[in-house]
């Protein structure tokens, strides 16, 4: 079985894709190399596929499979050229024999997924799915999109910007304050949030981006807005929650030359906006 495979079913086991927005996501194996390597035996994590991080994956022989968040292939192509950035990325990839799997909103809906991850350092309460899983998978009873978060006890806006900011690992984020400066209820999306948040009645939005008016609309609400930038909001997912269950669903593979398989993330992944 080829380390894509592998991989591949452990990624189901932790975020199933029925779990994922099929209706507009494109999840699950993207690019499968029809000779990849036996001695690779490393995965690399990243949210974006970018030529900086394939360039990444391939300067190691050893990384035979790309697990990224977003899906690099999007849109359907009509050919494949080195012109086009996304193309060149799928063309070197099988090229050299390497994998590319994408699990998107998969990781997002699913239990232990990254919008439970945000929620998690928001402190002491309870979290539910803003929608909840239709028919969701055994061991997935929690699932379904977005997170609402209740506090045990009202926050002050202001703890809770430090702790989204200890957790993300932000210095500066962006904030819409509305007059309720208390916080009790706290509506979480992963990434680009107004579709899911904005007919959502909660105290706080938390999210990466937002349009001005969708921020102006939560504010008449008497909705306060947090922003980190996309990306921001799903990076730390990758160390703190997906590397280690990844680990754990292939402590017992070995790759076809019999090495442990290795789970690494990626270094230079970043999100390319930043506040100086």
């Amino acid at each position: 079985m080829s380390l894509l495979s592998k991989v591949t079913r452990c990624m189901k086991t932790i975020a199933p894709l029925e779990l994922a927005e099929s209706s507009w996501d494109n999840v699950g194996v993207l690019v499968e190399p029809p000779f990849p390597s036996p001695k690779q035996n490393k995965v690399l994590l990243t949210i974006d596929l970018t030529p900086q991080v394939l360039d990444e994956a391939l300067s190691d022989a050893k990384i035979g499979t790309i697990v990224s968040y977003h899906p690099p292939i999007f849109s359907s192509m009509k050919r494949l050229t080195s012109a086009d950035v996304k193309q060149d990325i799928v063309l070197k990839a099988i090229a050299r024999g390497v994998g590319i799997y994408s699990p998107h909103t998969a990781c997002d809906n699913c239990t232990n997924g990254v919008n439970d991850w945000l929620a998690s350092g928001l402190g002491r309460g309870t979290c539910k799915p803003i929608t909840p899983a239709e028919n969701p998978p055994a061991g997935q009873e929690d699932s379904g999109s977005g997170r609402l978060f209740t506090f045990e006890e009202p926050t002050s806006l202001t703890t809770v910007v430090e702790r989204v900011k200890k957790l993300i690992g932000l210095s500066h984020l962006r904030l819409a304050t509305a007059e309720n400066k208390m916080i009790e209820t706290v509506a979480i999306c992963a990434g680009s949030g107004s579709s899911v948040l904005g007919p959502v009645r909660a105290d706080l939005y938390f999210t990466g981006e937002m349009g001005h008016h969708d921020v102006l609309a939560a504010l008449a609400k008497n909705t306060s807005v947090i922003l980190c930038e996309h990306s921001n909001t799903e990076r730390g997912y990758l160390s703190a929650v997906l590397k280690p269950a990844l680990e754990k669903e292939l402590a017992n593979e070995q790759s076809e030359d019999g090495e442990p398989i290795e789970v690494l993330v990626s270094k230079v992944d970043k999100d390319p906006l930043q506040i100086v």
